[in-house]
């Protein structure tokens, strides 16, 4: 495969989120679970906030029921995902039941992020079996060394998925409407934080960003001047959220 943007992008996410599942596969581990349960997350479940809320809930001393619910509730983001790639992807046969699989933060945004349509493919596939394979290799890892890493905060892993993230947003802020949701979405974020429980902050800041898409396309939204049509019209074909 051609390193394309897109090939070399999805690459770059795959192994920033894939080192993070060494502290996966750690937690898990100190959290009371065989490295077998733990791979079976890793391997079945496959969306790393999901997975982090699972064992938290368990490491609390929480009922296993109250752990697939907390895990349920992160996962709707990819219900959401999954019906944006399906219109954005089309796959058929196989490949559809593949990509449900696939269908991450990591795999949604790398596609989200190109404008052709042949790149788009190229930055799901990449980044989704990339951050797949990776993610499990080190989530074995991890569960394996289990307590001989210590605190996997002092590696840096929890900061290095969220580097990718901003790496692959901000080339995307190169309109003044989606600078605005950002910040919208951030403060909404920032609010929400010490109210919620974990998790929920993330659901509150994509329902914050389903509404402004909602109004401004709106066919109550004040008019816009022709610039700012432009301007929103470009943003529109490039993407934007």
């Amino acid at each position: 495969m051609a390193l394309t943007p897109a090939v070399r992008m999805g690459l770059s996410i795959s192994v920033a989120t894939g080192l993070y599942g060494i502290s996966f596969g750690a937690l898990a581990v100190a959290a009371g679970l065989t490295v077998g349960q733990a791979m079976a997350l890793s391997l079945l479940m496959f969306t790393g906030g999901s997975q982090f809320a699972f064992i938290g809930v368990i490491a609390g001393g929480g009922a296993g029921s109250a752990a697939l619910g907390a895990a349920a509730l992160l996962g709707v983001r990819n219900a959401v995902y999954g019906m944006q790639m399906n219109r954005m992807l089309a796959p058929t046969g196989w490949r559809k039941a593949v990509a449900a699989q696939l269908t991450i933060d990591e795999s949604a945004a790398t596609a989200s992020g190109q404008t052709a349509p042949d790149e788009q493919l190229r930055g799901f596939w990449t980044a989704g079996v990339g951050v797949f394979l990776l993610w499990n290799l080190f989530t074995l890892l991890g569960a394996m060394l289990g307590d001989a890493l210590g605190d996997p905060r002092r590696w840096g892993l929890d900061g290095a998925a969220v580097a990718a993230f901003l790496g692959l947003l901000w080339p995307r802020l190169a309109q003044r409407e989606p600078v605005a949701l950002a910040v919208v979405c951030g403060v909404a974020t920032a609010l929400a934080v010490p109210l919620v429980p974990p998790g929920l902050p993330i659901l509150l800041a994509a329902g914050v960003g389903a509404a402004w898409g909602w109004w401004v396309r709106s066919p109550d939204a004040p008019a816009q001047a022709p610039a700012q049509a432009a301007s929103a019209a470009s943003a529109d074909g490039e993407g934007a959220p």
